[in-house]
């Protein structure tokens, strides 16, 4: 019986550490995304878009310290669809590509949203 509790309590010592976190540090740092969206979504006007602009533009810079030290998934597309939605076009389908390129995953959905910004 002892053998078994040994066993169990190891097994789930090992288990645990698995889940352990990376030494305190974050997968990613998201800084004040959710308020800043929050915000734009709420109430949609130039200031809060400013807002969420620069929220994003801090996110992509700050992410030394975090575990992946890359910029989380979908901002860059967020940051690009935004910047091309306040006429600056060019600097957006950069942050739409940077967003191909840090997840290839995203490619078929991104080009839609290029697509759509040609369009215009």
């Amino acid at each position: 019986m002892k053998k078994l509790i040994f066993t169990a309590v190891c097994a789930s010592a090992l288990f645990f550490a698995g889940c352990a976190s990376n030494n305190g540090k974050a997968l990613y740092n998201w800084g004040d995304y959710s308020a800043q969206t929050y915000q734009y979504i709420k109430s949609g006007d130039e200031d809060s878009m400013e807002g969420v602009l620069k929220s994003y533009q801090w996110i992509i810079d700050n992410q030394t310290g975090t575990v992946r030290e890359t910029v989380p998934p979908g901002v860059c597309a967020d940051y690009g669809y935004l910047l091309a939605r306040a006429g600056r076009v060019d600097e957006g389908k950069a942050f739409l590509q940077k967003e191909k390129e840090l997840y290839p995953e995203s490619a078929q959905f991104v080009d839609s949203i290029i697509r759509k910004i040609d369009r215009r």
